[in-house]
């Protein structure tokens, strides 16, 4: 190694460009010294400083005033399964959270940005476990930011402060309580039973047998559900996907089930509910968006790929006199994620 690299290697960076002098050696950079500090008005005038901390202090005040006001929409704001009433609590419980969120940081933004202190420092690099006197001056130092941090001598941010913090995370305890108990046997239970039509989702309006061409898929729901109160909780539990294949392709049950090669199952999926919508005309498979679920229709819709562990339930189909599809009978197993109580 040369004695430039030498040089180089102690007092810069491989590469850096340094003064050469005469002799050879690079000589170190000069240090530039830090800026000349400029005193913001809070540092030299008391009433400024007085002024920002109620700022901070008001911006604090906002963020509690919006974490209560998560609460208040949360109890005040009823589902009653109506677009309406899930419109009216998502706007408010969102426009609360910001208001929380959005006031704290400005809060904490405008505190540091007129309060705190903003002078340059040097901290020159050592070795990773100082000596005593050196652990003893760090604590004294961050003691010493504590209280140029003002939280001593600043009462109205400070208390502030505690309360935006203390109220911040309580209401994430009514957004679990508002996820309302475990749905039991609920899922047991759909709106489809012995003599209910399929009618076409969401177009409405019965199903012949005879429009449902081969390799197609139709998404379907109970005749009436739109009738009944918590619609929309009906529809996540009742929602039902036909398809027609060639009887030859399907199983025993399916043909029993079924009506000229065409089939109903559940769309909901079995892993974590979410709608199985797709549906691969070649391979005959049922694919659930999420999380890559795959069921075979040709297997009892059995599961062959992702984390799903039961195929998803048949529903009984016949047709009428009129031609027109409807259920024999309702689902013979619990719709939809395994992980729920069955009854």
């Amino acid at each position: 190694m040369s004695d430039i690299e030498r040089a180089e290697e102690a007092h810069g960076q491989p590469g850096t460009t340094l003064a050469r002098p005469e002799g050879g050696v690079p000589d170190r950079f000069e240090n530039p010294g830090l800026p000349p500090h400029k005193h913001r008005m809070g540092d030299t005038d008391p009433k400024a400083a007085k002024r920002a901390e109620r700022q901070v202090a008001f911006f604090l005040l906002l963020s509690i005033i919006g974490s209560i006001g998560i609460i208040v929409s949360i109890i005040a704001v009823k589902y009653d399964g109506s677009f309406e009433r899930i419109s009216l609590s998502t706007k408010a419980i969102g426009l609360s959270m910001f208001l929380s969120l959005f006031a704290l940081g400005v809060g904490a933004v405008h505190w540091a940005k007129t309060l705190m202190p903003d002078d340059e420092r040097i901290d020159m690099r050592h070795r990773q476990r100082g000596t005593t006197a050196e652990r003893e001056e760090a604590v004294a130092i961050l003691k010493e930011g504590a209280g140029e941090a003002g939280l001593g001598r600043r009462p109205l941010i400070r208390n502030t402060l505690v309360g935006a913090l203390a109220l911040f995370p309580i209401p994430a305890v009514f957004f679990f309580r508002d996820t309302g108990p475990l749905p039991g046997n609920q899922l047991s239970v759909t709106m489809w039973k012995a003599g209910t039509h399929l009618v076409k989702d969401p177009e409405g309006g019965r199903i012949r047998a005879a429009d449902v061409s081969l390799g197609s898929v139709v998404h379907v729901l109970p005749e009436g559900i739109e009738e009944v109160d918590h619609t929309l909780n009906e529809k996540a539990k009742s929602a039902v996907l036909i398809m027609r294949l060639d009887q030859s392709l399907l199983t025993e049950k399916q043909n029993d089930w079924g009506v000229d090669g065409t089939v109903a199952y559940s769309k909901i999926c079995t892993h974590m509910g979410c709608p199985v919508a797709l549906y691969e005309q070649q391979t005959h498979h049922l694919l659930c968006p999420c999380h890559q679920s795959t069921f075979d229709l040709t297997q009892d819709c059995k599961v062959i790929f992702g984390p799903a562990k039961r195929p998803l339930p048949q529903l009984p189909i016949a047709v009428d006199d009129e031609g027109y599809l409807y259920a024999t009978n309702g689902f013979d197993e619990a719709v939809g994620p395994s992980f729920w109580e069955r009854g």
